[in-house]
């Protein structure tokens, strides 16, 4: 058991999410593959297979499929970027403050998170002149974690809570790999990415205040050695063209048991402990090898497979859209633990070890 005189933790108070209109279903994707692609049957045959098999129903993207697949400048695809993640991340933003009953002034630090794009000055800029946020509010940043950035915030954010007991911290981010898409690049990496990611924003408020709700115990990032090259995006003058390795869901079928059990450890915990799991799932069969690992089963896992089920893969705000599902149903019984895990570029796992309060 954690210990109750602890120094003060953060506690999960709202998560709210954003996504744009537009829906794109896994039968559109089939029908586009060979309009948009020229690849051989062979080729064609094995990517029809992979949207079959990928569990990914649909996803929201910023504009109709005529309109993305179509290349761009990379100065206009960073115009919409830029509008788009202030749009999307203040929308987020408004919703979780509403629903932890916040205000804007109440917020201590604001934590931005993105990977699919570059804007300077950043969200949190135009965040705080747009809601009404102090002046005096501590803005973080984070562009390079990639999916795991939404874990890595939560953490930071925890970090902040412990060093300021009564701090307030917004977490937002904002992901838009729609606007990464690239005809001209029908690498295997490029077509995945094409079943797999979605758009859409994320927001979570946490707070060092006493108050019911999820309680973040503890967190841990790992770096798994000589993986440098596993995930993440070349910057071309065309935009950015994604690295995906597919032995990524092998890496972590091997150290996912590892990277835990560790970390559970040096609370006295097991496997066993845990009632409830927030996982990023990244695509079906990263999912399925860590519910083999963990030794998991669907009702395990639920909420990730229906995010990724009817968003697809939202990279760091894939964590906060899970975290949203887990807060919307019937609580647990109060001190029951979970774990939280993403993974990203580096590659990396950080994880948060959780507690129902």
């Amino acid at each position: 058991m954690i210990p109750s005189s602890v120094p003060t933790r953060a506690t999960v108070l709202s998560a709210a999410t954003a996504v744009p209109d537009i829906v794109v279903t896994s039968e559109q994707v089939k029908d586009y593959f060979p309009k948009v692609f020229n690849l051989d049957a062979r080729t064609l045959s094995v990517m029809l297979s992979v949207v079959d098999n990928a569990r990914v129903k649909k996803r929201h993207v910023l504009f109709p499929p005529e309109y993305t697949i179509e290349p761009r400048p990379l100065e206009q695809t960073s115009d919409e970027y830029r509008t788009h993640a202030i749009r999307l991340g203040k929308q987020a933003a408004a919703c979780a403050l509403a629903q932890a009953g916040i205000d804007a002034r109440d917020i201590d630090l604001i934590i931005t998170v993105s990977c699919t794009g570059i804007m300077i000055p950043s969200l949190d800029a135009h965040l705080v002149n747009e809601m009404g946020f102090r002046r005096e509010v501590i803005r973080l940043p984070i562009t390079e974690l990639g999916c795991a950035a939404g874990a890595a915030a939560l953490a930071r954010a925890h970090d902040h809570i412990r060093a300021y007991p009564d701090a307030n911290v917004l977490v937002v981010a904002v992901e838009l790999p729609s606007l990464t898409f690239q005809r001209n690049d029908a690498s295997p990496a490029q077509l995945i990415s094409c079943v797999l990611f979605g758009d859409g924003a994320a927001a979570a408020v946490l707070t060092g205040r006493r108050a019911r709700g999820l309680r973040i115990l503890d967190t841990q990032t790992y770096l798994i050695p000589d993986s440098t090259g596993a995930m993440g995006f070349d910057l071309r003058s065309s935009g950015f063209h994604i690295v995906l390795s597919k032995n990524v869901p092998e890496m972590i079928r091997e150290l996912i048991s590892g990277i835990a059990g560790r970390f559970l450890a040096r609370h006295g915990l097991s496997r066993p402990d845990l009632r409830f799991f927030l996982l990023h799932p990244g695509g079906q069969k990263l999912l399925a090898y860590i519910e083999e690992e963990l030794g998991l089963d669907v009702k395990d896992t639920c909420l990730s497979w229906r995010v990724l089920a009817e968003y697809g893969n939202l990279s760091s705000a894939t964590v906060l859209f899970i975290l949203k599902e887990f807060l919307a149903q019937p609580p647990p019984e109060p001190g029951a633990l979970g774990l939280l895990a993403a993974f990203g570029p580096g590659f990396s796992a950080d994880m948060a070890l959780l507690e129902w309060n």
